[in-house]
């Protein structure tokens, strides 16, 4: 892209991936672009709190299924590109034709596992633990009409644990959806990694891989430890384009 990308975020909660994705557009990512305009589904939903607190533009979507109305709403944003960031109503597919490629979207599992309507929050973690899965995870993928359907962009594992609750593997989840979202807007923002014609995702992110960490380290990760500060360069492998 010659010029800096214009974000819109869409949440439904407290906000705590759209912080991560200020926290990255303000730091190492301040060269693509800005977050410029962040929505919201519920007047009291904490990512509005969070956007306003950064002097970012918000708005409560009168009505989310107005596919119409949002279009021409991001378009006075002059937003180009849109992070789904723990929105959990069904995108309109007006805003999806209308964006093309242009949409990306976190779901806390890996997907096509534990996704689609209905699959949101502990429901999902209750789920994997309730199927005996011993792995789990994040992905960020492009948004088409159907929930969680869309090309996947990258996917990170995350461990289940003996003796884990929903809120447990919920938590060692978030720290993941936390790393791996902002890279892949950035990426996608930046043009790096894109949507083709065949419905497929291009590209990769620009950044090393490092030949010092087993591709498994991230299975070695305690609860309480911070993530490896080598996780950008482990993401690097998940685009093997």
């Amino acid at each position: 892209m010659t010029s800096r990308a214009r974000l819109g975020v869409l949440a439904s909660g407290g906000g705590s991936n759209l912080q991560a994705l200020l926290d990255h557009f303000a730091g190492p990512a301040q060269s693509v672009g800005d977050i410029v305009w962040v929505g919201a589904d519920k007047p009291d939903a904490g990512a509005l709190m969070r956007a306003r607190s950064h002097g970012v533009a918000t708005e409560v979507l009168a009505a989310p299924s107005d596919g119409d109305a949002l279009v021409r709403t991001l378009q006075d944003a002059r937003v180009d590109t849109l992070v789904l960031a723990g929105y959990l109503k069904l995108l309109p597919a007006e805003v999806v034709r209308a964006y093309r490629g242009r949409v990306l979207n976190v779901h806390p599992a890996l997907l096509p596992a534990f996704g689609g309507p209905g699959m949101y929050g502990q429901r999902i973690h209750r789920a994997v633990l309730e199927h005996g899965a011993t792995v789990t995870g994040v992905t960020v993928h492009f948004v088409d009409e159907v929930y969680d359907r869309g090309p996947i962009i990258a996917q990170w594992p995350v461990p289940v644990l003996p003796g884990d609750t929903p809120a447990l593997l919920a938590a060692r989840v978030l720290r993941v959806e936390h790393q791996l979202l902002p890279l892949c807007a950035a990426a996608v923002a930046a043009g790096a990694v894109l949507l083709g014609d065949d419905n497929r995702v291009h590209g990769e992110l620009p950044v090393p891989v490092s030949p010092a960490a087993p591709e498994w380290q991230f299975a070695l990760t305690p609860d309480d430890t911070t993530l490896p500060a080598l996780l950008p360069g482990h993401v690097a492998r998940l685009f093997p384009r």
